[in-house]
């Protein structure tokens, strides 16, 4: 049965006297399915070659900030029931966590539609108004954003994804940090990798690249896992790279799984019900 839904669109604003905007994310509520949330931007370089001298380090962060928020008020939504009642339309929540101002990043005026997948709509929209627009040397492309949104679904649909967070395991010389986190006696953290590259010589760069970060913190004083999301190409002439790419990741020194593109949603399943078990009260 479809439900009704709004939307907004966020802009990032380079000049406020000139006016000029780059869409940057979606972000969409559908009160009668208790669904929010957001879609944001993680990358800078089409806003760099639009607006040259931009802070995109400062800009990353602000995305973070926007998609943290934007699931926990989904969270909220979901699991709460608000004292003076629910949100009206999307504008209520997503000034609530980006005020109007004069700031860079901007609201647009809301959309609105008929929807019978809140997150699936989310994404269409998305791709529609913001990824359509990037410039990538071949459109089929995904990046490691692309490949987590298709392990995300089945975790937000579960409505596990609150529990995650950012985490930072640290070596005697290096660190790396994993954005999405969870703790249960040690750190698991889930990394999306897409291998859905031009070449295979970027295939086999990256997966080198991934060992090496992984094997400067294998003395971290905290005990963790990492869970490798892969993504694959999808030209059938790289295959053999890739192939080769997961067994160079199998030679990861730390405790691990890799996961296959066609094992997400089983294996984002399985996750959702671990942390289910382990943050269900005891009765």
């Amino acid at each position: 049965m479809k439900t009704g839904y709004t939307y907004t669109v966020l802009r990032y604003v380079h000049d406020i006297s000139t006016g000029e905007f780059v869409n940057v994310g979606v972000a969409l509520y559908a009160p009668d399915a208790c669904y929010a949330s957001a879609i944001c931007r993680h990358t800078h370089g089409r806003l760099s070659s639009v607006f040259p001298g931009m802070d995109g380090d400062g800009f990353k962060r602000l995305m973070r900030f926007v998609q943290s928020r934007m699931e926990d008020m989904g969270d909220s939504v979901r699991d709460e029931l608000p004292l003076d009642g629910k949100p009206k339309s999307v504008m209520d929540i997503a000034h609530s966590v980006l005020p109007p101002d004069d700031s860079s990043l901007q609201w647009s005026p809301p959309g609105s539609g008929l929807t019978d997948d809140p997150s699936n709509t989310l994404e269409q929209l998305y791709e529609r108004l913001v990824g359509r627009y990037d410039k990538r040397p071949d459109k089929d492309r995904r990046t490691d954003e692309d490949v987590w949104r298709k392990y995300k679904r089945s975790l937000d649909s579960r409505h596990v994804l609150k529990h995650f967070q950012p985490q930072t395991i640290s070596g005697s010389v290096e660190e790396v940090e994993f954005r999405h986190a969870w703790k249960n006696g040690v750190w698991h953290c889930l990394e999306p990798v897409s291998f859905d590259l031009s070449a295979r010589e970027s295939i086999r760069e990256k997966a080198h690249r991934w060992v090496g970060q992984l094997w400067s913190v294998r003395e971290a004083q905290e005990e963790f896992k990492v869970y490798l999301l892969l993504g694959e190409p999808q030209h059938a002439d790289l295959k053999p790279a890739f192939d080769h790419a997961v067994r160079l990741l199998e030679e990861i020194p730390v405790p691990n799984e890799i996961i296959r593109e066609s094992e997400a949603v089983s294996f984002s399943e399985r996750f959702a019900r671990e942390i289910e078990a382990h943050v269900k009260p005891s009765v």
